[in-house]
């Protein structure tokens, strides 16, 4: 048996290692919930006098400490106290030194959203008039590198061990409490109570490096730590440690007192409370993701919240239900029919909890149509739905399985899928082994042998009876061996008589393709809940553009391109003050796909007026800071729909030409 399951349950795991490490590998830093709208002095302006200080706006609050934002002056110092402070509605300020140089200075920030996921980014304003600077801001975006892929695998293991968890404490008490003494079962679910542990003090550890220094280092800092268990992500983490072990409670009494309660009146009592119980800490459980994280931001959080519990429930109820049944299918002696048909109707009502709570996760993290192909959480969310969809056309096809089972003749399920107890065997095998030991050693002997060869003509080796004990031997070693050989016969026969079955054959094939596509589900709604949602993306870029355009009369032009090389994807951003005829000031900011500046070697830019058969109008910036290039004096002659195109040039060999319309003037 074991051999036949090893191949199966080793190719789930690659699969699980290969589309986790891919899609926390290959998908970018964290872009989370809060974005910034605002600045002051602006990014890219240019001021006369010195500020006193720095002031940045979020789209929602932020957690942010002392050093959490920095100013730096074109030769790389530190020219900012170091002191933050709250100055109204999510917006924070430091103070600057006095007596500060002309030239374009460096803004960098580091903070927390209030759904838990780091925030980083750095902008440049000048004072006097631009200048070349020697500050070169880091690729590196908080909550990446090898910190950031350790704590999103912790995610999915958590995700992991809460559905094996719950899903599978519910399937045996919903649907199977026979299979309370299944080994198998037993170590299902208490792999999920150790990967859920597990993974919730590894993100305890890892939490201060992750939205701080992002150093491997930082990870055992226990200064780090206690600032961690002040946040509310260390305290939904602690929380949920000390739900954890009620859960081991729950457990043990599932597993021990409760499996071997005989009185049905007293079980019917324990189920009821245990069932209470288990729903209590597993609803606990849930809250500690929903309480913390996306659902606990942004608009109708009364509600939002409460609908992530019942999600993330119908999500464990489901797929850890439906990995109790694999486990089942293939390890149990035997599974009755009604279990089978139990657990589908609950898995159905759980799709459609799934399919309700799901609708309103999308409009409320979405909050319009064109989020879905806009914004990389609706293009992953787009993915979860097609999964989705993929997963519920293969548990039609189990539930067409499931009724093929249930309408079985009796005999032929009593045939295939009854199982003779191998404790049974055991004790029986040592009586047998002493009556045959009774017998006369010769007479005995060619009654052995000739059944031996008579055995050995019907059946293969590995399951061929063994023979008993020689006359008079006594030997206690013997018949122990003999009694297991004897079980692992039966266990051999009743394998072979089970996988002869083509009806539950068939159904687990299908739970099997059904847990294949549940491993890619999850991996994806990890990379999910560490996304910016596409409301909140959408709005950010609204409220940039209008503080953009109220203070300045600027435009401001964002123009995605793909040179089609290594690394070619980006934004150009164009910047022309005050977009009116005449002379205008232009900046172009050229950004990776997470936000970051995007250091390249070339940028040109050129203005064509096709309507009045103007242009193309040339004009090369010039590079004062990484990603950032500007140009003074561009010439605008006459108002009109302008094509603003764009030339980046990535690579010696790798470049494009990108365009887009705006009105000047």
């Amino acid at each position: 048996m074991s051999q036949t399951i090893a191949p199966r349950v080793r190719t789930l795991l690659l699969l699980l290692l290969a589309v986790t490490g891919a899609l926390l590998a290959g998908s970018a830093p964290v872009s989370a919930h809060a974005a910034l709208t605002a600045s002051d002095p602006q990014q890219g302006s240019v001021v006369k006098e010195a500020p006193a200080q720095v002031s940045l706006t979020f789209s929602e609050g932020v957690a942010m400490s002392d050093g959490s934002v920095r100013v730096l002056d074109p030769k790389g110092k530190r020219v900012d106290t170091g002191k933050t402070s709250e100055q109204g509605t999510n917006t924070y300020s430091v103070k600057l030194h006095s007596g500060l140089p002309d030239g374009t200075f460096t803004v960098t920030y580091q903070v927390v959203s209030a759904d838990s996921h780091p925030v980083s980014g750095a902008f440049t304003f000048s004072i006097g008039a631009p200048s070349t600077t020697s500050v070169s801001v880091s690729d590196q975006e908080a909550g990446g590198g090898v910190v950031g892929w350790l704590y999103g695998f912790a995610r999915y293991l958590s995700y992991a061990g809460f559905i094996l968890l719950v899903g599978g404490a519910a399937f045996v008490l919903a649907c199977w409490q026979r299979g309370t003494g299944e080994r198998s079962v037993q170590r299902l679910v208490v792999s999920g109570w150790l990967a859920l542990t597990g993974a919730t003090l590894a993100m305890l550890l890892l939490r201060g490096s992750y939205t701080g220094s992002g150093k491997v280092g930082d990870i055992f800092d226990l200064t780090l730590l206690s600032d961690v268990l002040q946040t509310k992500t260390g305290a939904a983490l602690v929380s949920r440690l000390l739900l954890l072990a009620a859960g081991a409670l729950f457990i043990a009494v599932l597993f021990g007192a409760y499996e071997k309660r005989e009185d049905d009146e007293e079980k019917g009592d324990l189920t009821f409370g245990l069932a209470i119980g288990g729903f209590v800490v597993a609803a606990g459980l849930a809250a500690t993701w929903a309480m913390a994280e996306h659902a606990s931001t942004g608009i109708q959080t009364g509600i939002s919240m409460p609908v992530d519990v019942l999600h993330l429930l119908a999500v464990a109820v489901w797929l850890g239900g439906l990995s109790t049944l694999l486990v089942a299918l293939y390890r149990a002696p035997s599974i009755e029919p009604a279990v089978v048909r139990r657990f589908s109707r609950i898995a159905f009502g759980s799709v459609a909890v799934l399919a309700a709570t799901g609708i309103y996760q999308s409009w409320r993290q979405l909050g319009s149509w064109s989020a879905f192909t806009g914004t990389s959480y609706g293009q992953l969310l787009l993915v979860k739905i097609g999964l989705v969809v993929v997963l519920v056309g293969i548990a039609w096809i189990s539930r067409r399985w499931t009724a093929r089972l249930s309408q079985a003749p009796a005999a032929k399920a009593v045939k295939t899928s009854a199982a003779t107890p191998v404790k049974a065997t055991a004790k029986t095998s040592a009586k047998a082994s002493a009556k045959a030991s009774a017998k006369t050693s010769a007479k005995a002997s060619a009654k052995t042998s000739a059944a031996t060869s008579e055995e050995e003509d019907r059946e293969s080796e590995d399951e061929k009876e063994p023979a008993a004990a020689p006359a008079g031997s006594g030997d206690g070693k013997r018949a122990t061996q003999l009694a297991r050989q004897r079980a692992a016969v039966a266990t051999a026969r009743d394998k072979r008589l089970r996988d002869a079955d083509p009806l539950r054959s068939g159904l687990r094939r299908s739970v099997l393709a059904e847990a294949g596509v549940a491993v890619v589900l999850l991996a994806v709604t990890t990379v999910l809940t560490s996304t910016e949602p596409g409301r909140t993306v959408e709005e950010a870029e609204a409220a940039t553009a209008a503080t953009s355009q109220e203070a300045t009369g600027a435009l401001a032009v964002d123009i995605p391109f793909d040179t089609g090389g290594k690394d070619g994807k980006g934004l150009a951003r164009v910047e022309i003050d005050p977009a009116r005829v005449g002379g205008n000031d232009m900046h172009v900011y050229v950004q990776r796909p997470n936000g970051k500046a995007f250091d390249i070697p070339e940028v040109k830019v050129s203005f064509t007026l096709k309507a009045k058969d103007i242009g193309p109008l040339p004009v090369v910036p010039d590079r004062i800071a990484t990603g950032h290039w500007t140009a003074s004096g561009v010439q605008i002659p006459m108002a009109g729909n302008w094509a603003i195109a764009v030339t980046v040039r990535t690579s010696d060999i790798d470049q494009v030409t990108v365009d887009k319309n705006a009105q000047i003037g």
